[in-house]
């Protein structure tokens, strides 16, 4: 139920009984993935998708949490909690900037040095003695200046938040608090957060992806050729697409083309996260022995991403060889 007919979309105990449950089922999540035996896991908000990763996956040996997208707002109350994240693509991209003697500078240097020329710009009008003609700005307007660069990212790829390690705790207990995770108005109103998982957790619930096949008849040089179809909707997962994958292999006989329509905020979370070090395949792989993917599957989660802030759109095997689009 949703929208009008939800009963607790106005019901303040029966809110608190579903996020007390939900903190439940969110913590044990967590708990699986520490352990080694979720992979990984995704809490879906109305405003933004996390996207929880155990160690050893994505070429990491932390545990890692992407969230996207994000606001200023929400940065800034991740901060206030403790909570210390990245933005990788921001480091990738560049508030990057050369100076005339050659020496690279982070977007913070470039302000502070800029800040300096300014002060001594306006040391050198009081010793001409004008400086009252000119109007300094205020410290508003450098704040707001410099939060300026922050804002214009909000809800774009590039404000993708890395968290890495013990942080990952710390921000489960802040979206496990943060009362703005559910919306007040709309079909979602007063539901906690959708929690995705490809492994059984307390409180979860089986849910399977809709499938609807189609035959039609194409024309051939020869006539007409039968052609079958099959359509897949719902959240279909990473595993669940190279399981398919797998399976559609072996059953066309090594040929089958697939168009997929991603969910489009959470396509950044492809991105290649910074590696400290060299994981030991062999090593991960008999860790993650049971966390529930077929191996096949784990050997292709473990690697270092590389579609960057794209994803998979359109996937084609000729002859048991695969080629793709982003």
């Amino acid at each position: 139920m949703a929208g009008k007919t939800s009963p607790w979309s106005n019901d303040a105990t029966l809110q608190h009984v579903l996020m007390s449950d939900w903190s439940v089922s969110f913590t044990s999540l967590y708990n699986l993935l520490k352990t080694k035996l979720c992979p990984y896991f995704y809490v879906c908000t109305y405003q933004f998708t996390v996207l929880f990763r155990a160690a050893g996956l994505a070429g990491s040996d932390l545990i890692t949490a992407l969230i996207s997208p994000t606001t200023r707002g929400l940065r800034e109350a991740m901060r206030n909690e403790g909570i210390e994240f990245s933005l990788p693509l921001i480091k990738e991209s560049g508030y990057k900037k050369e100076t005339a003697s050659g020496t690279s500078l982070g977007y913070g240097e470039e302000q502070a040095i800029s800040d300096e020329d300014e002060e001594e710009s306006f040391s050198w009008l009081e010793e001409m003695g004008v400086q009252d003609k000119i109007k300094k700005p205020d410290i508003l307007s450098i704040k707001l200046r410099k939060e300026k660069h922050e804002v214009q990212m909000d809800h774009r790829p590039e404000s993708v938040v890395l968290v890495k390690g013990i942080n990952t705790f710390t921000l489960l207990n802040f979206l496990i608090n943060c009362k703005s995770l559910v919306a007040t108005s709309g079909p979602q109103a007063g539901l906690p957060p959708t929690l995705l998982s490809p492994v059984a957790f307390r409180g979860a619930t089986m849910q399977i992806l809709k499938a609807r096949s189609v035959n039609v008849k194409t024309q051939a040089l020869s006539g007409y050729r039968d052609q079958f179809s099959l359509e897949i909707t719902g959240p279909i997962m990473p595993h669940s697409l190279h399981s398919l994958t797998m399976l559609l292999k072996s059953s066309q006989s090594g040929s089958f083309s697939a168009v997929l329509y991603p969910h489009e905020p959470t396509a950044v979370f492809n991105i290649c996260l910074p590696v400290d070090k060299v994981l030991d395949m062999e090593v991960v792989h008999k860790e993650l022995t049971n966390c529930g993917l077929h191996p096949n599957t784990l050997e292709q989660l473990s690697q270092i991403p590389l579609l960057g802030k794209s994803s998979l759109r359109n996937v084609v095997l000729r002859d048991y060889i695969y080629n793709w689009r982003s």
